[in-house]
Formats: C-alpha cells, structure tokens, sequence
C-alpha cells in the first residue's frame, strides 16, 4: 500500500487526496487502514484547525467503496475466507465513517465529479461539502444485490420529504443543484476554482475565532448560485409515490402517476434486485427513528449477510465486470422475496458481535 492515499500537513490544515484516480478513487482497505490512524492524530493534535479531503484526477471524489475487489477478491474461496475478506473491509470502512462522524474539527470534502456509495461516506459525515458543477451524487447499491450503507439508513431518511427513499431506492443521479436542495452539500464552488479554496483555508487566520466559523467565512467567499435543482421540481411526485411501506406499492403508485418520470422510475426499480429493494425500504423506515450509531450496526450486519448472496456477486459482475447490465436476481422477482427472508438478512450475526463504538462526541 503506497500511494492510493496521500497525506499532508499544509499550516493548521490536514489534506487527504483519495489518489487512485484510474479507479475513481475508489476507497479500498489500505486506504482504510492508513486514513483512520492519520485522522485519530489530526484530533488530537491542537496545531491541526481542519481537515480537508479531496479526489485526484478531476473525475471523481470517490466513486465509492471497492465492493469490486471484495466481490472479485475471493473468487472461489472457502466461505470462512470470504466471510473473512467482507468482515475486514466493512469493519474498517464503517469505523473510518464512525471517525469522520465524530471527528470534532471541521472537515471539508472537496467534492469534485463522480460520489457515489462509500464517497458520500467520506463527505457526509463531515462538516462542510464543497460541490462543483461536475458533481455526480448517486447511492446506486440496489443495482449490485446491496444496499444504500455508509450511514445511509441515516442521512438518507433525514432528505426532504421521501427523496431519500427515491434515491436509496432507483440510485437516481443527482447533480450541484440537487446536492444544495438535499442539504447534502453546504457549498457550491466551480471546479477550477477548488485549488483556490484550499489555499484560502490554509492561509486562513485561524485563532481569531471558532474554527468552524473560520471554514464557514472561507467558504462564503467561493460559493455561488448552483441553480434550480430538478429533484426539487419533482419531490411533490416522490413524495406522492415513495411514501408507501411496500416496495410493490411504491411501484403501483408509480403507474397511477402515469408520467414519463415515473414510467422511466417504475422501469428502473423492475431493473433492480428485489431483495435489494426490499431490504432497503426496510433499512430507510427504520431509520427514521434511530440515531446514526444504531444505524450503522444494522449496517454492518447487513454489509455481512447481503455480500454472502450470490446476488452481490451477480450484480458486480452484470454493473462492474462484464458490464452487460443483464443481472440474474435470485429470487427473481419481489413477490418472491418474502417477510421472513428479509428478517433473516437484518438479524445478528452469529460469531460476529462487532459494532462501530458507542460515543457520540
């Protein structure tokens, strides 16, 4: 592991620059295993104000955690081994979001092109977003036999109206303007001038207040008008059809709706694996009620129970290996998904009592 992740100290400020940019920068374990303990020092370490992280390349932030490698890596493997692979990469993703949600200084994440999955987990739970006009903001987990995890059982409940059920549903892209509606971003800045952003948060006059009022003066600086965002147009219809408790209603609201959108929207969930489906609507339901450290260990079961489906494997061959978007769902349709194999998928783990750590501050 040498150089996917690069760290600097730049004045009061620490700069992580996600560095695998052929894969999209793509979160892998090292990158895991090296950005934790980097972070864990930055904490503590009064000399560091803010943290700022960032993507290389210019076409992405982070496209997400590598479920290809964990997909891919264990091929025809014994169980232990590959229950063993899926243990490691989630127990250390889920932990880096854990860190992150907790971090206590401000954090500010660059985001720049494609966020997508694990992306929005490196951004979410930090305390600033900065998004460009090349933003591509997706949780599209249920076309690869998952589901919508980093916290997404969290934050996206807590999107306006049903947009998060919509979106941890379909895995509909959103763009800068979206981001801003959402309040998943805080900041909109054009992409060429992020460089210019940086170099305005190091050579920030830190100490001459709270720091997060420092980044929020910084950035209020560079922001600028990201536009009407067509998600916002449509959320009277999202909250209209993806209000129901079943995914088979969800569906049946769409076709009352009986526009193109969600003509094109019921297209896309038949798309869908519909464990995945059910599952999801399921996770987003319960997290409505429950804070971000329970639902990150429902998270983590599932992460353990969903990669154990040949679906997950399925769908990473169909989206990410062979491309032929042509996935075999088992079972293969929702009707066939009962009640008490989703429950079974949601229960504990047997021999796994992990959990990310109790603390909330």
């Amino acid at each position: 592991m040498t150089d996917d992740l690069l760290l600097e100290t730049r004045g009061a400020v620490g700069v992580v620059t996600l560095n695998r940019p052929k894969a999209l920068n793509a979160l892998n374990l090292g990158m895991c295993r090296k950005l934790h303990p980097a972070l864990d020092a930055w904490a503590a370490d009064p000399a560091i104000q803010a943290v700022v992280i960032r993507g290389a390349g210019g076409r992405a932030f982070c496209a997400g955690g590598d479920v290809r490698a964990v997909a891919l890596s264990v091929g025809d493997a014994s169980v232990e081994e590959k229950e063993r692979v899926s243990r490691e990469f989630f127990r250390a993703e889920y932990g880096l979001n854990h860190r992150i949600h907790y971090f206590g200084k401000p954090f500010i994440a660059l985001v720049d092109g494609v966020c997508m999955g694990g992306g929005l987990g490196l951004s979410i739970h930090g305390t600033h977003r900065v998004v460009t006009e090349k933003l591509v903001l997706a949780m599209p987990e249920t076309a690869i036999g998952f589901f919508p995890d980093v916290g997404g059982g969290w934050f996206l409940p807590r999107f306006p109206g049903e947009s998060g059920t919509y979106l941890g549903l379909t895995g509909a892209r959103c763009d800068a303007a979206d981001a801003m509606w959402l309040g998943y971003a805080t900041h909109h800045v054009e992409s060429a001038r992020l460089d210019a952003v940086l170099d305005a948060l190091v050579s920030a006059p830190w100490g001459t207040g709270a720091a997060s009022t420092v980044v929020d003066t910084v950035l209020a600086g560079f922001h600028a008008d990201a536009g009407t965002s067509p998600l916002g147009v449509q959320h009277a219809a999202i909250d209209r059809c993806f209000a129901a408790e079943r995914v088979d209603d969800i569906q049946q609201a769409l076709e009352v709706e009986g526009t193109p959108w969600a003509q094109e929207t019921w297209a896309t969930l038949l798309h869908m694996c519909p464990a995945s489906l059910k599952v999801t609507l399921r996770q987003l339901r319960m997290g409505r009620t429950r804070d971000y450290v329970e639902m990150a260990n429902v998270e983590y079961r599932l992460s353990q129970s969903m990669t154990a489906r040949p679906d997950f494997r399925e769908g990473i061959r169909a989206v990410l290996v062979d491309k032929d978007n042509k996935p075999h769902w088992q079972p293969t349709t929702l009707a066939e998904v009962t009640e008490d194999m989703v429950e079974a998928l949601f229960a504990p783990l047997p021999h796994d009592t992990w959990t990310v750590p109790a603390r909330r501050g």
